[in-house]
């Protein structure tokens, strides 16, 4: 008897169905696993940076830039323009007060010195002129004077003699009366002299001192114009360095262009640029050090310009105590630029991990070193170096430091020693 052979229940679409089932429940539970708050991730300890937490000394600062300059300098410009027609020092060169630097030409003042001059000269000569004559109408008008004295003893004498001669009856009145007559002629014509050569004084010292004015200012004209050529010599104002010489042979100047600048060689200062972030927290006083040649110099604040450009501000520091041997004026300095005293606090190497937590938690080692927890941390200030810990760790405690940025949203890390 032939028995009747049942059809297999597995056929390929219930297989399908099983299957589909099976990964639906593995996705499920590979989801839940992720976001139950247990995920965890191997790491090798050779691509990450681990830190530990000290105590030490913090003091807020931040690295800024400066450039040496002269304590003190005296800038050249152009008194008058003119062309370079010679150079009497190089760029670099020490120099002494008055010591010439170099010489311009200049045609209109030369010409106009040689004008003043002759201009003067004619003033000199006219002046003179006109005291000659003056002193020669004096000795005319006193040689007048001394005639009409004469002359008015005479009609004096005959006067006296007439009025005699009158009493006595000897002479008649007609001959008394031209004898009084002539005697009183003379005294006012000595009256008249008188005033002729007073009026004649006081005009002659009036010209003389109007023509001794217009020579004084002639001659201060000149002296102006001979100081604009002697101008042309441009001369150390100080005693310094001559730098930035900008002057060639042949070359124009303009009156009031710059020519270079003296370094007056008295000391150093520090010009230091800083971001227009910390203008609040500036002000003198604040000190900075920096290293060179091995030893380490200090710096204080002096002066602060407030004025921002592009985004920074500029002070100026000077040296406490020792200036470096060898520092020369433009050489660049990378300054640590104090913002605070320093205190104890509990340091935290700075890392990449703060642009993932923002400073709020941190990768905590375990205590057996296979593991790294996120652990709620609170930071307080902070400078290039280390961030201050507030609360969540204690010295001695190990960190994940660098970057979090392929962790996800990990809550644990499992190290793995390569």
């Amino acid at each position: 008897m032939d028995r009747v052979i049942q059809k297999s229940k597995w056929n390929k679409k219930r297989i399908f169905t099983i299957t589909g089932i099976i990964l639906l429940v593995i996705l499920i539970a590979a989801s839940y696993y992720y976001t139950s708050g247990n995920s965890k991730l191997n790491v090798d300890t050779e691509r990450i940076t681990i830190s530990e937490i000290k105590k030490g000394t913090f003091q807020e600062f931040i690295p800024v830039n400066g450039i040496v300059l002269p304590q003190t300098t005296i800038y050249l410009d152009a008194i008058e323009g003119g062309r370079v027609e010679e150079k009497f020092v190089d760029d670099g060169a020490i120099m002494k007060k008055g010591q010439p630097i170099l010489r311009l030409s200049n045609t209109d003042l030369q010409l106009g010195l040689v004008t003043q001059q002759t201009n003067v000269y004619n003033l000199l000569t006219q002046m003179q002129i006109s005291k000659n004559a003056a002193q020669q109408n004096t000795v005319n008008k006193l040689n007048q004077m001394t005639d009409v004295e004469s002359e008015l003893k005479e009609a004096e004498r005959i006067y006296n003699l007439d009025k005699k001669l009158l009493d006595q009856k000897a002479i008649g009145s007609q001959e008394y009366q031209k004898a009084l007559n002539d005697y009183n002629y003379y005294l006012q014509k000595k009256k008249l002299t008188d005033q002729i050569l007073q009026q004649d004084s006081v005009s002659n010292e009036q010209q003389l001192t109007q023509s001794r004015q217009s020579f004084e200012g002639s001659q201060n004209a000149l002296n102006v114009m001979r100081q604009k050529v002697g101008d042309l010599v441009v001369r150390a104002p100080v005693d310094g360095q001559l730098t930035s010489l900008d002057a060639e042979i042949g070359q124009s100047k303009n009156k009031g262009e710059r020519l270079g600048q003296i370094d007056v060689l008295g000391g150093f200062k520090v010009r230091v640029n800083i971001d227009e972030h910390y203008i609040s927290r500036i002000y003198t006083g604040l000190k900075g050090d920096f290293t060179f040649a091995d030893s380490t110099f200090h710096l204080e604040i002096k002066k602060v310009y407030t004025q921002v450009t592009n985004g920074t501000f500029q002070v100026d520091m000077e040296f406490i105590g020792n200036v470096p041997t060898g520092i020369r004026r433009g050489q660049n300095l990378q300054i640590r630029l104090a913002l605070s005293d320093e205190t104890q606090a509990l340091l935290l190497p700075r890392g990449g991990f703060y642009e993932k937590t923002g400073g709020n938690w941190i990768y905590k080692i375990s205590k057996d070193g296979t593991k790294a927890f996120k652990a709620d941390i609170q930071l307080g200030r902070q400078n290039p170096d280390f961030y201050e810990v507030l609360s969540g760790l204690q010295p001695g405690d190990k960190v994940v430091t660098s970057s979090y940025e392929n962790y996800g949203d990990m809550d644990e890390l499992v190290l793995k020693e390569p």
